[in-house]
Order: structure tokens, then sequence, then C-alpha cells
């Protein structure tokens, strides 16, 4: 069984129980449920847990043979074909003549960008023409449907966060304030309201005004009371069907569409023989419910209000469709086609950059993310600047020059954890060598992030110069990095075109893992010892004594927190924070021993673009960053790929969070970027 690698202990856990099925589970570890999908078609793996989401993943992977043989389906409803059905529900006496007849009613929904409510009555309005274009490239995506509610219906109640930013959430819910009218709360317009969710809607219809409202069907029953009728009367209502005829609500519902089960998904050659792991999943689900087993949810996303199911082995696409649900997740209203392009600096962050663009499109995040790769950060720069990419994640240092020279202006920028949007700038030698001040480092071997970044060039610098051990007039600045240091390995240096460049990439070792001398001094996942975890790794094995890295960089890998065979055994105890003001301090006492507090590293695009344009950008990268936050197990955005580290964001940021105006810590970061940009 493929499991994301968080999950491996309990599945682990789970494996070692006996049951009666003699069929014994070994747990593979994948990255996330994406990585998973690709073991088991690799057969690397067998099986996996998965929701309609992964199966259309799936179905989309070029030569796949996957095939779901088992439903994760409810107690409550455990013959029921689908997970739920969306129906429309309306007043039995409504004068409606077919579906042309929705336009200027009052509506109901369960809520914004939720599936019953929002998602499958835009897409299946869209299809039959009822609702208009979607597709205006002033609007962003969620704009372009808002507008089309707004004026299909005279009034709603659509509650939520339009946008995960607040300020554009609030321009939309003045905007379009007619989708908020038939709300408990219209002025709010957010959960909770009594208005919305799925029993809520069915309210909002027969107390609220509402004449039409979207939900799905297990409420319907429970709303009218039925069999029994005890609620609600269900004599005073109908179905409104998708080919505008009404069915009874007594009756049997007539479906828009309806959203899967989970289930278990395998590949052709388990498939032969799934008899016994059918019966292994029961066992284990009757154990982990008898025991409340952790692992029964967690890994099997099962509980007690849900039960394995069996059912007739079909392809992910095939299952999708018969719920008319692959257009659900793939509702794309151009052409033309919206795409923000990323632009990447090496294949293995092209690859996660692709990895990204499929698993935030079936997680209806839109627009799509499209990849662009060019050789170096400046190249991307440029490409953004003249709009042949649209976003780059850059280090700090690099996003003042991206604003200087190129026209950028950072819309987003990465969270870390307790310490927000900043992070330390730290020196880290090994414990026990001899130095004990900067003034000592005269001669020694270095190892930094790259040319031109905050921690491992910047900061080392602008300390450098702060002690008087270099010259604030010693131009060109790398130069006198070079004959300060006896050696070094600071990525990005061969682009240089000068003699010392030599000397500033004698200790970097181009992919080592490959062996491949070629990418030598590469400033990019190329060269192995570049970035923050890079740069430590050259000082673990490379021959540095000195490496110029983040406070997170230590502890993220050491102490079994990377498992990469460099890292394995490496102890954050063996190493220790060179203090700019002399003596040594042990790894986490960053707060009082570092070269500056810098500000975080930050998604930039073209200062030229609307601000509507610049505003969907960034509701793209907070929705997305919001998602796999919540859920990492889904695609883990922050993260090694691949075994390679800080591709697209860094591996230490927890969240993405919306940046307009320059903080504190920029302002007082601008002095030690004065210092640097005096002297190239």
């Amino acid at each position: 069984m493929c499991v994301p690698e968080h999950l491996l202990d309990l599945c682990q856990q789970m494996s070692a129980q006996e049951t009666k099925s003699s069929a014994k589970i070994i747990c593979i570890p994948a990255r996330d449920r994406f990585e998973c999908i690709e073991k088991i078609k690799q057969r690397v793996a067998d099986f996996g847990t998965v929701d309609p989401e992964d199966m259309y993943i799936a179905a989309k992977t070029p030569e796949q043979d996957f095939a779901v043989f088992e439903e994760i389906r409810t107690r409550e409803e455990p013959e029921a074909e689908f997970r739920y059905e969306a129906v429309a529900v309306i007043h039995k006496d409504l004068d409606i003549k077919g579906i042309e007849g929705l336009k200027g009613l009052n509506s109901c929904h369960t809520g914004v960008g939720r599936n019953v409510g929002y998602k499958i009555p835009l897409t299946k309005l869209k299809q039959k023409g009822i609702i208009g274009p979607l597709n205006d490239p002033e609007l962003s995506p969620r704009e372009n449907e808002l507008k089309a509610f707004s004026t299909l219906f005279s009034k709603a109640c659509i509650v939520g966060k339009w946008s995960p930013d607040p300020k554009i959430n609030l321009e939309w819910k003045k905007k379009y304030s007619n989708l908020c009218a038939l709300c408990e709360k219209p002025e709010t317009c957010d959960y909770p309201d009594n208005f919305s969710g799925y029993d809520g809607a069915l309210r909002c219809l027969a107390h609220n005004g509402g004449q039409v409202a979207w939900t799905k069907v297990i409420y319907v029953r429970k709303f009218f009371g039925l069999p029994d009728g005890i609620k609600e009367n269900p004599e005073k209502f109908a179905y409104l069907c998708p080919d505008g005829t009404k069915v009874p609500i007594t009756g049997t519902p007539c479906r828009w569409a309806a959203r899967p089960w989970q289930g278990y998904m395998a590949n052709a050659d388990v498939v032969k023989t799934v008899d016994e792991l059918r019966r292994k999943i029961e066992n284990l689900d009757s154990v982990g419910t008898k025991n409340h087993a952790p692992w029964l949810e967690k890994v099997l996303e099962l509980n007690d209000k849900t039960v394995p199911k069996e059912n007739k082995i079909i392809s992910p696409g095939d299952y999708l469709d018969k719920a008319n649900y692959t257009d659900v997740i793939e509702r794309d209203y151009g052409p033309p086609f919206k795409t923000v392009r990323f632009c990447v600096t090496s294949h293995d962050e092209y690859l996660k950059c692709q990895a990204l663009s499929q698993a935030a499109f079936s997680r209806d995040i839109r627009p799509r993310f499209g990849c662009v790769e060019e050789k170096t950060v400046e190249s991307c720069m440029k490409s953004i600047r003249d709009n042949l990419a649209d976003i780059i994640s850059l280090d700090y240092g690099q996003v003042d020059k991206a604003r200087r020279e190129y026209n950028l202006v950072p819309i987003v920028a990465e969270q870390y954890g307790s310490l927000g949007g900043a992070y330390y700038a730290v020196a880290v030698v090994k414990k026990g060598s001899k130095f004990a001040s900067f003034a000592d480092l005269k001669g020694a071997k270095s190892c930094h992030t790259g040319l031109g970044r905050t921690a491992g060039y910047h900061a080392p610098l602008y300390t450098l110069i702060r002690l008087n051990l270099v010259p604030k007039n010693a131009c060109p600045y790398p130069k006198a990095l070079s004959e300060f240091f006896k050696a070094s390995c600071l990525p990005g240096a061969r682009e240089i075109k000068e003699g010392y460049a030599e000397h500033l990439c004698e200790l970097c070792g181009g992919d080592i893992d490959k062996r491949d001398v070629t990418t030598k001094c590469n400033h990019d996942s190329s060269e192995s010892y570049s970035g923050y975890t890079g740069a430590f790794r050259c000082l673990v094995e490379g021959g540095g004594d000195v490496a110029f890295v983040k406070h997170v960089t230590v502890p993220g890998n050491t102490d079994g927190h990377n498992r990469d065979k460099w890292a394995e055994h490496l102890k954050s105890g063996d190493y220790e924070l060179l203090c700019p003001d002399g003596g040594r301090k042990p790894v986490d006492q960053y707060e009082q021993c570092h070269l500056a507090h810098a500000p975080p590293h930050m998604v930039v695009t073209s200062h030229s673009k609307r601000n509507s344009e610049i505003d969907e950008i960034r509701n793209l990268l907070i929705s997305t960053s919001k998602q796999y936050t919540e859920r990492p197990d889904l695609f883990k955005l922050f993260g090694s790929f691949n075994g390679k580290k800080d591709l697209l964001f860094k591996d230490s940021a927890t969240g993405l969070k919306s940046v307009s105006q320059e903080s504190e810590i920029e302002k007082e970061y601008s002095k030690v970027l004065a210092l640097v940009n005096g002297c190239a």
C-alpha cells in the first residue's frame, strides 16, 4: 500500500494487526498522493486510497492501467450508488417553463466553491447555455463565475470566502451584493449562516424567499422527514430536472450530477487477485473500528460512519463519467484558456511545476499553472518583464534586483511558522572548530547559498564590511570575497567572466549524486551545494569551514529530519552558530547570534500588469497554499520533490501571505542592500 510519508508509522501499525485474512500489507512511503499514483503505475506499490480528484489525475496519466476496486461508503447509505446526488428543489406551484425559467429567480446555494451548490449548477447551466460566457479575460475565473450567477439570479445566498485575500473578498461582495441578499447575514455573507450548507439552502427555499435550492438528496429526505413527511410538507415542493421537467419530492430524484465515493485504486496486476485484498481491508476495518485505532481514519480513510464496499472493477475515468463528474472537475470556460506561467530554472523545478499544475487543476484551483523553463533567474526576470512568463519565487536579495532592474513587484511572501514572514541569516561552523570570531574566517573555506542571495551572499558580505574585515570600497564584492576566503562554493559565480570566479566555484561539486560536473557552480538545484541545504551539505562533506544559511537549515537537515544518505546520521549538536560580535552559540540561539533579520522569499510578477490580473495571480497562489497547507498529503507544496530541495518555494515555508506594502523588516534590511548594492 502506498501512503504519504508522514503516515508511514501509522500504516506500519496497521500492517502489524492480526486479522482473519493472512494477507500481509507492506507500506510504501511516497511524498504525497500524487507520487503514490506514479508508484502504483510503476509497480513500486500496488494500491492506495483515492478521492475522485485523485482518480481524475490517475485517469489522465499516460499509459496507465488503474482500476477502482473498492468504495468507501457510509453506513447510513451503504447501497447508494454515489456519495451524494446533486439536485435542484423548487416550489411545486412555481410557474417555470423549462430550464430557461431559472433566469431571474431567487436561488439558494450551499456555499462558494462547493460541489453541489456551486460547481455543479455552474457546470451544467453553462453546458445548457443558461449561463453566458465565463471567459472575460478582464476578470479572474472566480469573478467570472460570481458575475454569471449575479446576472442569472435576482437574489441568492452564496456564503463563504469568495477570495482568500480579504480585500478582494470585500470588493466582490459589494460588487455582487445580490448574491448575499437571501443570507441570514447579508452584510458578512460567510459561515456560519442559517441559510448555508445542504439543509440551510432548503431553509432558504422554504422560509427566506428562495425559489430554487441546490442541495443533495439525503438532505432533502431529512428536511421533509421522508418517508413520513413530519417536517416540511413535501407536497408543496418538487425536484427540477435538468430537462426542465418536475418530479415529486416523494418520487425518484432526478440528479444534475453526483459525487462518486472515495475508494481504493490499484494497477491491473493487483486486480487479477483482488479478492484477498478486499477481505484484508474489510478485516482491518473491523479490527480498527473495535480498537478505535488512529490508523483506520488516517490510512484507510474509514471511521465509525463508513464501511468498505466492493464494487465492480472499473477504470477511474469510467468511474467518474458514470457520475457525470468529469466535466465538474474539468470546468474550464475558455478560450482564451487562462494560465499563470511559473518561471523555473532547472528541470527538477519544471517537473514539480507540472505536477503542481495537474494537482491544483483537479482540486478546482483556477486559473491553471503553466511552466516556463529558463537557464537563469535573470532570464526569468526578463521573461516576466517581457510577458513570456508571469511569476517566479525569489530570495529577497533577488526581489530587490527584480524591482530595480526589471520593473517586477512582489505579490505574496512565504511564511515561516511562528516567525511569520521573516527569517534569520546565520553562519554555521562545526562544533570544536578553531573559529571563534569572523576575523578567524580569513583564509577559511566558505559555503554560500548563491550569488546575490540574502543569507548566503548579502548577509555575510554586510557583516564582513561592518566589521572592517572587507573594505567598504572593495569593488567588485565577489572579488573581495574570493580574496578573503581561501576557497568557496558560491553558486552562480560561474556567470562572472573573471579569473577570480574559479576561486569562488572551487568547492562546488556539480550534481554529486549523478556525478555530473558539467553543472558545477550552477545557480540552481543542478548544483548539489546550492541553496540552504546545499550550502550546509558543502560544510558537511564538501570541505567547507563555514556555511552561510538560514536559522532552520541545521535543524531541518539533522536529527533524522533529512533522510538523504549524506544527512541521515547528522546531529544538530555537532554544529554551532558563529556570532558576528564574537563567540559561538548553539544552533537554537539564532535570535542572539545572527547576521541579519531577513525578509522572506517572495513571488514577483510584472508591475505592468493590470491590478485585476495581479489580484488574480495573488488569489491563485494563496488558494494553492491554503489547499496544500491544510492537506499536504494530497500534494506536498513545501518540501523536497524527487529528492531535490527548495523547488518553487523554500522547504521551510509553511504558507503564503499577500503583500502590498513594505514591511518593517524590509525597511530595516534595506540598510544591508544599500551597502551591498553600492558596489557591484
